[in-house]
């Protein structure tokens, strides 16, 4: 049986420079752990967020809307935090996402009133910025040709 156990410098391997920059590269550099958290926290708190100011009663269509949303934002965070090479490429669709919670009070709900558009339009905000940041970021990391 072959000894494994000594463990040697790999400096002087033959793909040390190849290993390295793909490690580099699998880990889109760590500013994308930056932008991961709150991203989930925001997914979070608008899907939680018609229980925590209390309109699920008077906009019931708009409160399973934002439970939805959020459920995507934090799938899209999870995404982001275990794939990232592969899921940066959706940034722009949780931009798309920031901008349609910006209106879904008045398409979805009926007659909101103040709490909620400000509720949904700060949560569209930091969507539409969090996904902007997320979109530089994958820019930011991808190898150029």
């Amino acid at each position: 049986m072959a000894n494994v156990s000594h463990r040697g410098d790999i400096t002087s391997h033959p793909d040390v420079s190849e290993m390295r920059a793909r490690y580099a590269r699998m880990l889109g550099g760590r500013d994308v752990a930056l932008v991961d958290g709150p991203v989930f926290l925001l997914g979070l708190y608008c899907a939680a967020s018609p229980w925590i100011l209390h309109y699920t009663v008077s906009q019931p269509a708009l409160a399973t809307h934002n439970l939805i949303v959020g459920i995507a934002i934090g799938l899209l965070a999870l995404g982001f935090t275990t794939a990232p090479a592969r899921m940066y490429g959706l940034s722009w669709a949780m931009c798309a996402m920031g901008v349609w919670m910006i209106i879904a009070p008045w398409i979805v709900g009926s007659s909101p009133d103040t709490g909620v558009v400000l509720n949904n339009i700060i949560i569209g905000a930091l969507a539409v910025i969090l996904g902007l940041m997320c979109a530089g970021t994958a820019a930011k990391s991808a190898p150029m040709p």
